[in-house]
């Protein structure tokens, strides 16, 4: 895979193979996805750069790529994605400048 836009879509794709080969499992990963995605106090771009900022100091490149593309779809800007990187590597460290480097890069690909 050459493109975030192709490691996002990998993500999914095996979510949906989950769904076929271990149902219970995949069936719990999507509940608790659409719950912790449901608008509450925080919308849905605060979740989703919440999501990448944790995703970047896990050190995650499939989690970075879907949640680069779903914060911008939630309404992120660049300017947000660029602090949450920041925000990220103050937690992370040293491999988060590296992973946040990927965050970037997905970023300005899904533009």
């Amino acid at each position: 895979m050459s493109s975030y836009k192709e490691k996002a879509d990998a993500v999914y794709a095996f979510i949906e193979t989950l769904s076929k080969e271990n149902p219970g499992i995949a069936k719990g990963f999507i509940a608790m996805h659409k719950a912790a995605a449901e608008k509450g106090v925080l919308d849905a771009k605060q979740k989703e750069l919440i999501a990448l900022g944790i995703a970047i100091a896990i050190r995650c490149e499939g989690c970075i790529a879907c949640h680069v593309q779903d914060a911008l779809k939630a309404g992120a800007s660049q300017e947000e994605i660029v602090e949450t990187i920041g925000v990220a590597i103050l937690m992370g460290g040293g491999p988060s400048v590296v992973y946040g480097d990927f965050a970037y890069k997905a970023m300005k690909e899904m533009l």
